[in-house]
């Protein structure tokens, strides 16, 4: 016979009238009972991981006295980027490691075929004497400021205080590595048929008037030690003029100088840059949303980079312009004016500006 409970019975509920499997769930998904339905595994796996932040499962600070508190209290926790909960920024992506594994075994597939096409080909063969020279200074030495990259990346992740911020800052540093890794490749194929080609590149990074102001850039930032602002310097600044003048317009340099090929790889090394952008525009949005005091900060961090990068990439406008003396090129136009373009609305779309001391490759 069905029994049939009065309106209040919920109300007298006690713990031990709750079923067992319901019980389970409280206590791994307990942060996350509010939102009233199952859990996705991107909130599962990535929801409140940092114990130390004061939002984590303990809720409790580092137990020790230790030199590393001190730092994390002057560098993350008196940040000036605020925010009255990170844990409420969201990966457009929602990349948990399963999916990014997934993702990038298909990516590498591609990468891989092309490779193994220049090898089987005879591709390098056909290349111009004058391309092979801006593959040597140019794409070889790049290298070197992707392992920078790495390297903030990695520190934006080891400092940010939200564990969805560390695994995607994370992640950012397994693509940049990937970046290096592709090109290393590449510049190996080279040297089987080029004998001794870009031997010369940690040299080119470190004396190259080319390389030296992109080489202060990331070596400034890698003494910045604020979360946020080396987060702004990386992700909002340095790093969109980076990937837009490498990854799309080095690409279009390649296929007008029948490298094709090249510009194939870089099309999917750019797939990556494009979702760096896109989950520091919803972190940007985020924190200005939650405190509008910090579009002021974050503008003021702008304001303090973009100079400096927009430096770093001047000294290649040359070689887009026609104008490089040791590997001279019909020009590709428009290139600075598209950048400026792009980044300007890349920040205006978290109602930021780029800084108002410098027009980019002017």
């Amino acid at each position: 016979m069905a029994v049939r409970l009065g309106p209040d019975y919920a109300l007298n509920l006690t713990p031990f009238s709750v079923p067992e499997s319901f019980m389970a769930q409280q206590k791994t998904y307990w942060h996350l009972l509010q939102q009233r339905r199952m859990p996705t595994e991107y909130e599962i796996v990535t929801s409140k991981l940092l114990c130390y932040t004061g939002e984590g499962f303990t809720g409790k600070r580092f137990e020790l006295d230790v030199p590393l508190l001190d730092w994390y209290k002057r560098f993350q926790q008196e940040s000036p980027l605020t925010c009255s909960s990170w844990e409420n920024f969201r990966d457009p992506r929602e990349t948990t490691y399963t999916k990014y594994t997934e993702i990038q075994r298909d990516k590498e597939i591609f990468v891989d075929g092309i490779l193994e096409e220049i090898d089987s080909s005879g591709y390098d063969g056909q290349l111009s004497p004058r391309w092979l020279h801006v593959l040597s200074r140019v794409v070889a030495p790049l290298r070197y400021p992707g392992h920078g990259l790495q390297m903030l990346a990695s520190y934006v992740g080891q400092m940010a205080p939200s564990g969805r911020i560390v695994i995607t800052a994370t992640l950012q540093a397994g693509d940049e590595m990937r970046r290096v890794q592709r090109i290393a490749y590449r510049v190996r194929q080279l040297q089987h048929l080029y004998r001794g080609f870009a031997s010369d590149s940690k040299a080119r990074w470190q004396t190259d008037m080319l390389w030296q102001p992109l080489r202060i850039a990331i070596e400034k930032l890698l003494i910045c030690y604020d979360w946020g602002e080396s987060f702004v310097g990386l992700n909002l600044v340095l790093k969109p003029l980076m990937d837009e003048m490498f990854m799309n317009y080095l690409s279009e340099l390649a296929l007008r100088e029948g490298d094709h090929l090249l510009g194939q790889v870089f099309y999917s090394l750019n797939e990556d840059c494009r979702w760096h952008r896109e989950w520091s525009q919803v972190l940007a949005r985020m924190v200005i949303e939650d405190n509008p005091r910090n579009s002021h900060t974050i503008q003021g961090w702008i304001e303090k980079w973009h100079p400096v990068a927009a430096r770093a990439l001047q000294a290649f406008a040359p070689l887009f312009e026609g104008k490089s003396e040791d590997a001279q090129m019909a020009p590709l136009e428009g290139v600075t004016r598209k950048i400026d373009k792009y980044y300007r609305e890349y920040l205006s779309s978290m109602g930021l500006q780029p800084s108002t001391s410098v027009a980019l490759l002017s």
